[in-house]
């Protein structure tokens, strides 16, 4: 183990705060967001204007600074986005963190000394993945979290066999999002605020009922049924660095400074163990280390998707928030007491929380808590807890409710101290060279000091050099004196002598001279490690938009396409009858594909075609078999290994999946991938989506009128983990394909669970999204391309909602009729979701 190359410790920076901390505490490297283009738009962040500071700060320290740039860019975001990359460029940055496909051939264009991350956000779960993002500049990729070991393994493998090198970087802790990054729409259907845009709501932490073939399934405490535990790897270090993964990643830039100071401590000692630096720590140090992180934050900590997927552990729904360390059930209330069965541990000062469970499933439990006043033994290895200081209301209490540590000042104040703790500059390498002669003066001047043009810094002594009586200037003499370079930037490395033997100088000279020459040093800018380009020689941004912008044509004049998408074989037999211009074939069972490809073939002018999974894992080749045998018309591709492997095959167009939001993502996509058109991304807004048409050619795009909107796309069966006593696909019995599910939120609204042939779920808007009222917009605009998504749609609402929308198309009947006949007719009636203007 101690032959393998350690990998980076990467930590999360929301403020100065943070960032100090996680420097202080053994951090390599930091990443931080600016006041725009970052996916956590609710943390404190940074300011642009701050970037210079921030980055030579973390350099003179020897630490890298990562700007997350984590955001799809709209099309007239294109101009400001251009001008980050040069500011970030400018300041020395290390790496941008980056989603959007358009803004990484921008920087490519723009800035290619820019090292560029692949962000999580790019939903990269495969080799396909990994060399695509190289092929727009990536130099490292940061792997969807919900890859395991053997996954990273696999990839690694597939890479060597491309004969590619990329660095790879995984999440190793903090909180996990249950949807795929980047493919998660919950925030934007429901709110109109983009997860894919830092916004995102966290409806993933609420509370759900289970909807089973129309009954409510009682599962007792359980109601987080989309809140997954945070993601604790620390005691997966070693298999990590066995892995060959280059750099570990802390998630948390919404958390304080004490939490990133704790967990940043935390994998740093389990580094060094690893690599020799530290000793082993016992068993006992590592519960310690483990409650740290527990307290630190945590809603409950397990090893995520890395260990292999579990999908009772990941989720075990009975609490979304932070928790810190479980301590136990309660047996009874006593008076002012609480009486367990057994010690728990805990001291006086701690603060405790316990639940009391509230009977509707869609609020949350009571909490009954406060600090632990005293603790008594009591016989048979129990023990009573009385809380305070005021006294508690305990009557709501009851034996069974369960009980955490929330907190422990001894720790917090350590915490603290540690967030607190300075790091000093790292000192730079200092060559002086010496000279002179008898009745001269000594000349001091410097031969190389990191990062500073060193010419002319030169110092010559008041007094002048003389034969030595008794202690002569020897090396070891010169040393001394003039490496005293305490509280400067400086270390001296090496000394350069061209000075006669047996010379004196007093010491007060020798310490002047140092003094003089630091002061010289220190008029002199220390650079960044690394050397942005020159701002003079930086390509203007409209000249290097205008070379990425695809070319755009007039209008269209052709008559307006209608595509359906089906997702069952009733759907796509009714569509036979109808004016439908191209149907897409979207089943959950592969052993289906051929028969409807069979039953569709030659019944439309735009012929019918399939698509496959949304994700494909490195081990999910198999999953493009069934669609390539099936020989349809052409594809609706959803990611890479489907660009890959399908487009040389047939016709293929980019599904919404692909996030297009600008005319830079839309070209490279069409130009690398031949691609016949694309889908424009589900996160942009009426007038977003508008401006993307007017920067892309005629023909390029295809709009969704009517979908319900897909919003938790997850690796995570709800399936399995409430309606199985199995862990995985390999023991869960199938219960997918026994009951219909739907979710209910807060609201009432009811929303329809499906699994995909990898066993993924998607948690689809229980209201449909309509587009109709932007009819005309679209139609002048010149697209002519458009989609219908069905879902559970029967034969006959598939029959009036095509003919609904094709009657708008063709100026038969307004797109406000539409609305109004969707709202009467549809059981959850319809919203424009997405589709108004952005405020």
């Amino acid at each position: 183990m101690h032959e393998a190359a350690m990998p980076e410790l990467l930590a999360p920076a929301g403020c100065w705060e943070s960032l100090k901390a996680a420097a202080a505490n053994g951090a390599d490297a930091v990443y931080f967001g600016v006041e725009t283009f970052n996916a956590r738009l609710r943390a404190e962040n940074f300011k642009v204007a701050d970037l210079p500071e921030v980055m030579d700060w973390l350099h003179r320290r020897g630490l890298k600074g990562f700007l997350t740039f984590n955001v799809l860019v709209f099309s007239d975001e294109l101009t400001r986005a251009a001008e980050l990359l040069l500011a970030a460029e400018s300041a020395g940055v290390d790496a941008l963190i980056v989603q959007d496909i358009g803004l990484a051939v921008l920087a490519q264009e723009l800035t290619p000394a820019l090292a560029i991350h692949g962000s999580t956000q790019m939903s990269i779960t495969s080799a396909a993945g990994v060399a695509m993002a190289q092929e727009l500049g990536c130099q490292r990729v940061v792997l969807a979290r919900e890859l395991s070991l053997k996954d990273l393994r696999r990839i690694q493998q597939q890479l060597v066999k491309r004969q590619m090198e990329m660095p790879l970087e995984v999440f190793v802790h903090g909180a996990l999002c249950v949807a795929y990054s980047g493919q998660c729409l919950t925030s934007e259907a429901l709110g109109q605020r983009s997860a894919n845009r830092g916004e995102c709501a966290q409806a993933c932490r609420l509370p759900y009922e289970l909807i089973v073939d129309g009954e409510e399934l009682d599962l007792g405490e359980q109601r987080y049924l989309l809140s997954p535990q945070d993601l604790a790897a620390w005691e997966l270090l070693p298999d990590l660095v066995d892995a060959g993964v280059s750099s570990l990643k802390i998630e948390g830039r919404l958390k304080d400074a004490t939490y990133v100071a704790a967990v940043t401590d935390a994998y740093r000692q389990g580094l060094d163990q690893l690599s020799g630096e530290r000793e082993a720590v016992s068993p006992a140090d590592q519960l310690e280390l483990r409650r740290n992180l527990e307290l630190s934050f945590s809603r409950g900590l397990s090893t995520g998707w890395l260990a292999g997927i579990d999908h009772r552990l990941l989720v075990h729904g009975r609490w979304s928030k932070k928790r810190g360390p479980w301590l136990g059930r309660l047996e009874r209330v006593e008076g002012d007491w609480l009486l367990f069965r057994r010690r728990v541990d805990c001291k006086a000062g701690d603060g405790l929380v316990l639940e009391v469970p509230n009977p509707d499933p869609l609020l949350p439990p009571k909490e009954v808590g406060g600090r632990v006043m005293a603790i008594e033994s009591r016989p048979r290895g129990g023990c009573a807890v009385r809380l305070g200081p005021k006294r508690v209301d305990l009557r709501d209490l009851r034996t069974g409710s369960p009980c955490w540590l929330t907190s422990d000042p001894q720790r917090e104040s350590r915490f603290q101290r540690m967030a607190d703790r300075p790091l000093e500059e790292q000192r730079r390498p200092l060559v002086l060279k010496v000279s002179g002669t008898s009745g001269e003066p000594l000349r001091l001047e410097v031969s190389t000091a990191s990062g500073v043009a060193v010419e002319g810094c030169m110092v010559l002594s008041e007094q002048s050099l003389q034969p030595a009586q008794g202690q002569a200037l020897t090396r070891q003499r010169l040393m001394q004196q003039l490496g005293r370079l305490g509280g400067t930037p400086w270390r001296l490395e090496r000394l350069e002598l061209e000075l006669q033997d047996a010379l004196f100088l007093p010491v007060a000279q020798l310490n002047q001279l140092r003094r003089q020459l630091v002061d010289q040093l220190a008029e002199r800018r220390i650079e960044p490690t690394t050397t942005p380009m020159a701002l003079q020689e930086q390509r203007p941004v409209a000249a290097a938009l205008a070379s990425l912008m695809p070319s755009v044509g007039l209008a269209q004049t052709q008559a307006p396409q209608l595509s359906v998408l089906v997702r069952d074989l009733e759907q796509l037999d009714v569509l036979r009858d109808l004016p439908v211009d191209r149907v897409i074939v979207d089943l959950e069972h592969p052993a289906q594909l051929r028969e409807a490809v069979k039953r569709g073939k030659d019944c439309w002018p735009g012929g019918i075609w399939l698509a496959g999974q949304r994700i494909c894992r490195p081990d999910e080749s198999w999953s493009l078999e069934p669609l390539i045998r099936a020989e349809p018309d052409g594809f609706l591709v959803r990611n890479a290994d489907q660009l890959e492997r399908l487009t040389p095959l047939a016709p293929c167009q980019g599904d919404f999946s692909l996030n297009v939001a600008n005319p830079i993502t839309a070209h490279w996509l069409l130009e690398r991938w031949g691609l016949e058109r694309l889908t424009a991304s589900y996160d942009l807004a009426l007038d977003q989506l508008l401006a993307l048409v007017r920067g892309c050619p005629p023909d390029a795009l295809e709009l969704t009128l009517h979908q319900h909107m897909p919003l938790f796309h997850m690796e995570h069966c709800l399936f399995c983990a409430f309606l199985s006593d199995g862990h995985d696909h390999t023991d869960c019995g199938r219960p997918c394909e026994q009951h219909q599910v739907l979710l209910r939120d807060r609201s009432g609204a009811e929303h329809p669970l499906r699994a995909d042939l990898g066993c993924r779920n998607t948690l689809f808007n229980g209201r449909a999204q309509t587009a109709a009222e932007a009819i005309p917009q679209f139609l002048d605009a010149g697209v002519r391309h458009f989609r219908l998504e069905l879902l559970q749609e029967s034969p006959a609402d598939t029959q009036r909602r095509v003919a609904l929308y094709r009657q708008a198309l063709n100026g038969e009947i307004s797109g406000r009729m539409v609305w109004q006949s969707e709202q009467l007719e549809s059981r959850l009636g319809v919203t424009r979701g997405t589709l108004t203007e952005r405020q």
